[in-house]
């Protein structure tokens, strides 16, 4: 059983972040977890600057999921008029499917909730990742039938597969 513990980021913390998202979403590494967008997209999922810019917005936050000292998860929030915006859920690939993903979810949830009291969490999925809306599905988040362009970004990703959309999931939040 691991001894996991969660926490907001720091400054500090920016350039293991980006370290992680681009380990869980891109690249050879993520495809040893089931999260990947490695056959959909070539590149980086983000970097250490918007990590950096991300932890200094106000009304936004990362939380860190570690086991002992090692990394192993975080997630984004962004607070906008009446709900939360969750986005950049990353876990190790190496330890993807044990439960931690769900934790961090849910801890992601309390802190909103918490700290902006926040009625709806939203988020985005690229729309062909029907086992990660499946997943999300499983946490209470709801299809809300909105989609909207998969965003351009050639400094750090290109599609490798054409019409890439994203589709909006919420949740009603309570305590």
């Amino acid at each position: 059983m691991m001894a996991l513990s969660i926490a907001k980021a720091e400054q500090q913390d920016a350039e293991q972040i980006a370290a992680l998202a681009n380990a869980a979403y891109r690249g050879e590494s993520s495809k040893q977890g089931w999260t990947t967008e490695a056959d959909l997209l070539a590149g980086r999922r983000t970097e250490h600057e918007e990590i950096l810019r991300l932890i200094a917005t106000d009304d936004s936050m990362f939380l860190l999921c570690k086991d002992g000292a090692e990394l192993i998860g975080s997630v984004h929030l962004q607070k906008q008029p009446e709900q939360v915006c969750i986005g950049m859920l990353a876990v190790s690939p190496r330890l993807q499917g044990r439960g931690v993903g769900k934790q961090l979810l849910l801890a992601a949830e309390l802190a909103a909730l918490e700290t902006w009291g926040v009625g709806k969490s939203v988020m985005t999925v690229i729309s062909c990742r029907n086992e990660l809306i499946a997943f999300y599905q499983r946490r209470g988040y709801r299809r809300t039938g909105e989609s909207r362009a998969f965003p351009v970004n050639p400094e750090l990703w290109t599609p490798k597969v054409a019409d890439l959309r994203l589709e909006i999931l919420e949740k009603v939040l309570s305590n």
